[in-house]
């Protein structure tokens, strides 16, 4: 038995012109929200990397650190529709993955506040969007030099960030652009901003600078799970959505054009990857949530924008319930 589409409350929404303002403001009224409450919220949001502490973290005020998250935020919802306009993942020029990462990044306090993930997340989906260029490119040394190069620019935020970096080499692969010619440059990229903050740091004779990137990378704290009850819900709660959405997307692949499948399973293999990240060092799992929720957010929208069933019906308003449910839970145990 078929289904008319606009039977589902979920279709109205994801397909519907007020998604995205409706969205903005439900974002704002909660942003707004955690500030009133919240106005000395401070839940260990910083990164522990003192290169990020000293530089940055230290001579924010609060109401600084707010507006440049909610900034940074906007520019990502921006990406995501980029994204989405120029590769087709979704296959429809929507906005309802813009729509689904403001309302995670809104029910999320500590992304209210500026962190090194915030802005690593912005590096990582700039380096995203010029990795999927190289597609089957006949000279993708090019991009996957800048694509290497924002992902090195958001390692010096995030130093983790370089463990990702054999999960690009094997998006690469995939995409059919990585040759000796294009890896080389792929290095050259991710070390360019390596070379400047050396010169930086020989220049003004604090070569401890220079080290501590690489000294982050290779301390691995004690695999402590020190998570507040709320955390722990938000990760459930995505790894739940996430699962579902690419369950969706590799049993429905075949509705997708090549290009489009292929984007989307290495999609799911950085969604895992990052996953494992949270695994191997918990204490960061504050820095690997705004890595994820963008992600999340694409191939969220990818299975609530193209299937219309019932049970597709019910996820949806579930999980939709349960962000909100999740939202109070967190003010009320932070309040």
């Amino acid at each position: 038995m078929s289904y008319n589409r606009k039977r589902y409350l979920q279709n109205r929404i994801t397909a519907g012109h007020w998604t995205l303002p409706v969205a903005i403001f439900l974002s704002a009224a909660c942003w707004l929200l955690t500030v009133y409450l919240l106005p000395e919220m401070n839940v260990n949001a910083t990164s522990g990397y003192s290169l990020w502490e000293q530089y940055v973290g230290q001579w924010l005020p609060g109401w600084g650190e707010h507006t440049l998250s909610l900034v940074i935020i906007a520019l990502t919802g921006y990406l995501l529709i980029l994204l989405n306009n120029v590769f087709a993942l979704i296959r429809l020029r929507a906005t309802v993955q813009t729509s689904l990462y403001l309302l995670l990044a809104s029910v999320f306090p500590t992304m209210h506040l500026l962190q090194a993930g915030n802005v690593a997340s912005v590096c990582l989906l700039l380096s995203l969007f010029l990795l999927f260029r190289c597609y089957q490119h006949p000279n993708p040394s090019g991009n996957l030099f800048h694509s290497f190069l924002c992902l090195g620019v958001g390692s010096l935020c995030l130093p983790q960030l370089m463990w990702l970096i054999p999960i690009l080499w094997i998006g690469a692969y995939r995409f059919q652009a990585l040759n000796v010619r294009s890896f080389f440059a792929s290095l050259l990229g991710w070390g360019f901003p390596y070379w400047l903050l050396l010169g930086y740091a020989y220049y003004y004779n604090c070569m401890e600078l220079f080290y501590l990137p690489f000294q982050e990378l290779v301390t691995f704290h004690p695999w402590e799970f020190n998570l507040q009850v709320w955390e722990w819900g938000l990760i459930a709660y995505l790894l739940l959505l996430c699962t579902v959405s690419a369950s969706h997307c590799l049993v429905a692949g075949f509705e997708d054009k090549l290009r489009t499948r292929s984007y989307l399973n290495f999609l799911i293999l950085l969604t895992f990857a990052l996953f494992g990240c949270m695994a191997l060092q918990p204490q960061l799992c504050r820095q690997w949530i705004p890595l994820l929720l963008p992600i999340a957010s694409i191939l969220s929208g990818h299975l609530f924008a193209l299937t219309s069933n019932r049970s597709s019906n019910l996820f949806f308003l579930f999980m939709l319930i349960a962000l909100f449910l999740l939202f109070g839970f967190s003010l009320w145990t932070l309040y």
